[in-house]
């Protein structure tokens, strides 16, 4: 019953910028971490950004002064704003929602029970 449905992903020029939306469903993660990952081909799955159910946030170094996450808890949807986008920010980018309530952070993809479809981001130059 629970899905993630991401929406955003697209065709942006090296330079430009993406803004990605998921919104969740079939129950809240108001109180749960949520997160954005991201998968490029023939790589692992990399953490991009995780924000918890107080506001704290996290950035893997690539992503951190570029990118920014937010939530609207009411509507338990999360956000990746992408500025500066570079060629090898080209991947699928995925949603990820923590089962678990909790006030602390979640930093792995294992940590991660609920995960959307993804949704494909290319950046050409």
């Amino acid at each position: 019953q629970v899905q993630l449905v991401e929406s955003g992903g697209g065709l942006v020029q090296a330079g430009g910028s993406l803004r990605l939306s998921c919104v969740a469903s079939g129950r809240t993660f108001s109180k749960n971490p949520m997160a954005w990952f991201r998968q490029a081909p023939g790589s692992e799955r990399n953490l991009v950004a995780t924000m918890n159910s107080g506001g704290s946030t996290y950035y893997s170094d690539s992503a951190k002064g570029r990118f920014a996450i937010s939530r609207d808890y009411a509507k338990d949807a999360v956000y990746l704003q992408m500025n500066s986008m570079k060629p090898v920010g080209t991947a699928v980018y995925y949603c990820a929602a923590d089962s678990r309530t909790k006030y602390g952070m979640t930093y792995v993809a294992p940590g991660y029970n609920y995960w959307g479809q993804g949704t494909q981001v290319t950046v050409s130059s």
